[in-house]
């Protein structure tokens, strides 16, 4: 069996719903960070590349019909360039590096260009179809933008509560407080505007060119300004008397992701040395309302698989779809908090849900580049109950 490694990654500005990135269609925006990404490596023809897996969660709109192979036209790569779509909500493009990684480990093909793209804001409302000609009843519009929708009445009512009830039930369950959630979300803010001030982000993200003439180059939902007295301030979203707010819940969002993996024999055509090796995988399901502490167990199992523990981990990313079920899971790891998300989260940065998982290996990637410690875990909770996670290990020549 071969190795898999992360060769390069990269992704676009994450945009607020109806903000900066609401004018491009989500295949748009896909072809955007391809380009961007292979940019990074112009040595790689992209005819060696062997398959192209692309995430997307919602596809109900300009996202259907294959969004990987349509973002891999518009970009101009060549046509005999494959291209699937996988979906698998929340981790999509997670799942897509991880179905490259077992294709590189197995020997099928060496190179495999993954990521993942989502546009909320432009997800459409869409019209059931009748069972039979001119009904006599209203129709209603449901909008595909996030959550259940189209419900089979055979599914049992506790499991397809919204995901904020989830949630909020994920508090109760792990007595989680208000100010407990609130204060991971003001720090989610803090580091993510310290980390692009420092320039952390500057290589890791692709500007995207605005309609004025001007590029959008940084996240649009980071609050630097934020206090525990401006989120003590928002009212529950879900309950009257709940604990979840907009403020310690991540955002609607719009945008691209993208993770170049190969073998370690591909390195002389991609024309660069590897950043890290895909050591471990771990997907984990259990009920639909606990999605969000599914990722445990996921990590758990990624861990198991690479051959280390948690004491060996030196850097953690947990998507934070809610503030609550980041702390639940670094609660039940039994892990210093502060390895967590230590350049910003979701909450600050944003969740576009079929870009997110190329996000957090990134963001990995990085941090254990800039650190020079060895082992890291990414990790995402994924609605309807399940969990990916990966271990990476940083190859890098500062590694230690």
């Amino acid at each position: 069996m071969n190795d898999s490694y992360l060769y390069s990654a990269a992704r676009t500005p994450f945009g607020r719903y109806s903000g900066a990135l609401a004018h491009i269609r989500p295949d748009d925006l896909a072809a955007h960070i391809i380009n961007g990404t292979l940019a990074r490596t112009p040595a790689l023809d992209p005819q060696e590349i062997g398959d192209v897996v692309w995430g997307n969660a919602n596809g109900a709109g300009e996202d259907n019909r294959n969004v990987g192979r349509m973002a891999v036209l518009l970009a101009g790569l060549p046509t005999s360039v494959p291209a699937t779509t996988v979906n698998r909500l929340c981790g999509s493009s997670l799942d897509a590096a991880l179905i490259a990684s077992r294709a590189i480990e197995s020997g099928d093909t060496d190179i495999v260009l993954t990521g993942g793209v989502e546009s909320m804001t432009r997800a459409p409302w869409v019209l059931p179809k009748p069972e039979r000609a001119y009904p006599v009843g209203n129709t209603t519009a449901v909008s595909t933008t996030l959550g259940w929708r189209l419900i089979n009445e055979r599914m049992p009512k506790e499991w397809t509560v919204s995901l904020g009830e989830a949630n909020e039930q994920l508090a109760d369950r792990f007595a989680i407080s208000r100010e407990r959630q609130d204060a991971f979300a003001l720090r989610s803010h803090r580091l993510a505007d310290e980390a692009w001030n420092a320039g952390f982000y500057d290589d890791l993200v692709v500007p995207v060119p605005q309609e004025d003439g001007t590029a959008l180059q940084r996240d649009e939902g980071i609050r630097p300004g934020t206090s525990m007295e401006k989120l003590a301030a928002l009212k529950p979203a879900f309950r009257t008397d709940g604990l979840i707010t907009a403020g310690n819940a991540s955002p609607l969002n719009d945008g691209a992701s993208a993770v170049l993996i190969g073998s370690e024999a591909a390195a002389a055509r991609i024309g660069s040395d590897p950043l890290a090796r895909i050591a471990g995988r771990g997907v984990s399901a259990l009920d639909p309302q606990m999605f969000g502490f599914a990722p445990v167990e996921a990590a758990n199992r990624a861990l198991k698989r690479a051959g280390i523990s948690w004491s060996d981990v030196a850097a953690v990313e947990l998507n934070e779809a809610y503030a609550v079920q980041a702390l639940a899971c670094v609660d039940a790891w039994d892990i210093d908090p502060q390895i967590v998300n230590a350049k910003g989260g979701a909450i600050a940065l944003g969740h576009p849900l079929g870009a997110s998982g190329g996000r957090l290996l990134g963001t990995l990637s990085r941090r254990l580049q800039e650190s020079g410690q060895r082992w890291g875990v990414a990790a995402i909770c994924i609605g309807v109950g399940q969990a990916l996670a990966v271990v990476l290990e940083n190859v890098t020549g500062n590694s230690r």
